[in-house]
């Protein structure tokens, strides 16, 4: 078969038609000259701003940083190690601004190598099958001519040629059965080879949580039956025919009268609801912007703890954090102090004045945490208020002592802003301002009562009826080898003055009374005319007197005379005696260990002891106010929170946080639980009790 001749392939002449569009362009050149060569004129806008060399050199420098403006700056996270919250300094500035999630495979990977390595495999295969049907065409193009020579041979050279096509079939089914291995890639020279790679952060995951208190639960159980949904209903009827009745008996123009009062009623009531639903929404958004506005002092209330305690053990600090205050208590001296039993953040404080040449008004004020720029509730009183206190399982209900000597009590769920409950002179009030008062159990007929100290020497127990208080003398303050012979033979006996009293926690007709004249009085509820002990306390008025929560038989004084004892009431002197220098206005002990307690003076100081650590002088003494011109009155423990109240003299309120060394707690053991409970504090004041009393019978 002869050999096709390939085509020719036409060759195009461009040379004319080349030199024809040269001529035909309309570009004159210059000989000897090049296109690049030749002057371009710059165009420039009319209005372009000229500027000198100077101008045109000078350097601006422009900044680029990597900070994401909308990443968090505080991020507070849990520590397992510590056990404490930590803030987190270093802060993901990662901006995602699109994301997609591709099938695109690297070509460096080992899926990408397994891919690129089968296709190689399969282009090998498909060459090698070409490569073997070409051969096999020319191998039978070659034959075809030879045919007619192969006919006139001999059968010799026949028997010659069978074992060369044999052999020529043979390497061709070989190369069949092996494909071609693939190109191998080159490797890279390790020592002299080098790569360009950035590390890039992947997108982290970012949780959003929310901190809050779980809601109050209340379990709730009655049951349901055929009979009493009967008797549900049959009332719910005889109601119905009762009301009724009444319509029918109403004459007229009473119906007339009713229905216009009632039209008025259902008016008033429709614009009280519409008062109150924007009161409560205006409460919530003053809450919600006093939140932000005081975010940092929160921040520090929930988690800050001074880290420089552990590296001091027997001392520590309190750090300030909210700061209350009136424009209506300006000049009124923070009087009491008290904690609402129920609701942590809210507590009371009383305004009035200790100056008896400047009496004037007073104030009731509750403040919560939640809002520390406005008071929740404001109540005035023509009298200023010298003492308060909320009831435990009422905590509505607030009592309070009048400098005049009446006492007077007010509902927190009345929207009046008058007492529900006042004494009066024909109700038997003090005659001198009121010190004191404390809520008490109920009496045997479920009927509130309270008990109220005065200067006139009586202890009063008031219980409240219907309508009216009625008060009962439970003892007079007589003093003793006090009587006097008056005209006709009457014996005069001196009184002495109540400043403070407390109630045992566990025997309930027990209770202490501290004097002007600086004794306190162990009296019993039972016998009103006589005291179960006598205490020479202080030279001075004893300003509080207050049970330990823990221990049973411990109780703790303060005076004017600078002085703070610690007693057990069997023993007739003091245990621990602590001379603070100044004035002690009120102490108070701490909800959390037996040891710890606090005391405030007029120097603007205030001390927190703890017996467990040093029992000779305070580990923490710190000046809270002003010294000039300003003094602190009171303090209070918060029940649950490590916070504490402290009210001076111009009618502030400063909360301050515990550092951890001011409330330590047993440490850990290896292989031993942590004891907690009532029990390990009353055993830890115990074990301090035994060492004084061993030093007290030795010497």
């Amino acid at each position: 078969m002869p050999h096709k001749q390939p085509p020719r392939k036409q060759s195009i002449n461009i040379g004319r038609g080349a030199r024809k569009r040269d001529e035909d362009s309309g570009t004159e050149v210059g000989e000897g000259a090049d296109e690049w060569a030749q002057s371009k004129a710059t165009v420039r806008p009319p209005d372009q701003l000229e500027l000198t060399d100077a101008e045109l050199k000078e350097e601006f420098t422009r900044i680029l940083t990597a900070n994401n403006p909308h990443a968090p700056q505080n991020i507070v996270r849990y520590s397992f190690k510590e056990g404490t919250y930590k803030f987190i300094g270093v802060v993901n500035q990662l901006a995602v601004h699109f994301s997609q999630v591709g099938n695109l495979i690297p070509k460096d990977s080992d899926e990408g190598r397994r891919q690129h390595y089968r296709d190689e495999l399969a282009a090998g295969s498909q060459e090698s099958t070409k490569v073997v049907i070409s051969e096999t065409e020319i191998l039978e193009e070659e034959e075809e001519p030879k045919e007619s020579e192969a006919e006139a041979e001999t059968e010799a050279g026949s028997q010659i040629d069978m074992p060369a096509a044999e052999a020529a079939e043979k390497v061709t089914e070989e190369e069949l059965m092996t494909p071609k291995q693939p190109k191998e890639q080159k490797l890279t020279n390790q020592f002299n080879f080098s790569e360009r790679a950035s590390q890039t952060l992947n997108n982290p995951l970012r949780d959003r949580e929310c901190q809050m208190e779980p809601p109050p639960r209340t379990n709730f159980s009655a049951t349901a039956n055929q009979w009493e949904i009967y008797d549900a209903y049959v009332e719910e009827l005889e109601k119905q025919e009762k009301t009724k009745e009444k319509e029918k008996a109403k004459t007229p123009v009473a119906k007339k009268m009713g229905k216009m009062a009632m039209r008025k009623m259902t008016s008033m009531e429709s614009q009280s609801d519409d008062i109150t639903k924007v009161t409560q929404a205006a409460k919530i958004v003053e809450r919600m912007v006093n939140q932000n506005t005081y975010d940092d002092v929160s921040q520090d209330f929930k988690y800050y703890e001074d880290a420089a305690d552990e590296y001091r053990d027997q001392e520590g600090t309190l750090l300030p954090l909210w700061k209350f205050q009136n424009d209506k208590a300006k000049r009124l001296a923070v009087t009491a102090l008290c904690w609402n039993p129920k609701y942590n953040d809210l507590f009371a404080v009383g305004h009035g004045s200790y100056d008896f040449m400047k009496q004037s008004r007073g104030m009731l004020l509750l403040y919560s945490m939640k809002n520390p720029s406005f008071p929740e509730y404001i109540f005035s009183s023509e009298s200023g208020i010298m003492c308060l206190d909320m009831h435990v399982d009422h905590p509505y209900l607030v009592v309070v002592g009048h400098y005049d000597g009446n006492v007077a009590i007010y509902n927190l769920k009345k929207p009046h802003s008058q007492p529900s409950f006042h004494s009066s002179p024909k109700s038997g009030k003090h005659t001198d301002p009121v010190w004191q008062v404390r809520w008490q159990k109920d009496d045997m007929d479920n009927n509130l009562n309270f008990f109220s100290v005065s200067s006139d020497g009586r202890i009063v127990s008031w219980t409240l009826l219907k309508s009216e208080l009625v008060h009962t003398d439970v003892i007079k303050l007589k003093v003793e080898g006090g009587t006097t012979d008056g005209l006709d033979g009457l014996q005069l006996h001196t009184v002495g003055c109540g400043t403070a009293f407390d109630f045992h926690r566990e025997i309930d007709y027990m209770f202490l009374v501290g004097t002007e004249e600086g004794k306190i009085y162990k009296c019993s509820k039972s016998y009103s005319s006589k005291f179960l002990d006598t205490y020479d306390a202080h030279n001075m008025a004893v300003d509080a007197v207050s049970w330990n929560p823990y221990h049973t038989k411990v109780f703790m004084s303060c005076s004017s005379d600078w002085t703070v004892k610690i007693w057990d009431h069997t023993i007739k002197t003091p245990m621990f005696i602590y001379d603070l220098n100044s004035a002690v206005g009120d102490v108070a002990w701490a909800p959390y260990s037996s040891t710890v307690f606090a005391a405030v003076t007029t120097n603007g100081k205030t001390h927190v002891f703890d017996l467990s650590i040093n029992k000779y002088e305070a580990i923490c003494n710190q000046p809270v106010v002003a010294k000039k011109k300003n003094k602190i009155t009171h303090v209070q423990f918060n029940p649950i929170h490590p916070i504490i109240i402290v009210g001076d003299d111009r009618g502030h309120v400063t909360c301050l946080k515990l550092s951890p060394n001011l409330r330590k707690m047993p440490k850990e053991k290896k292989g031993q639980e942590v004891q907690k409970g009532p029990a390990v504090e009353i055993a830890k004041l115990d074990k301090l009790l035994n060492l004084v009393r061993e030093v007290k019978t030795k010497t």
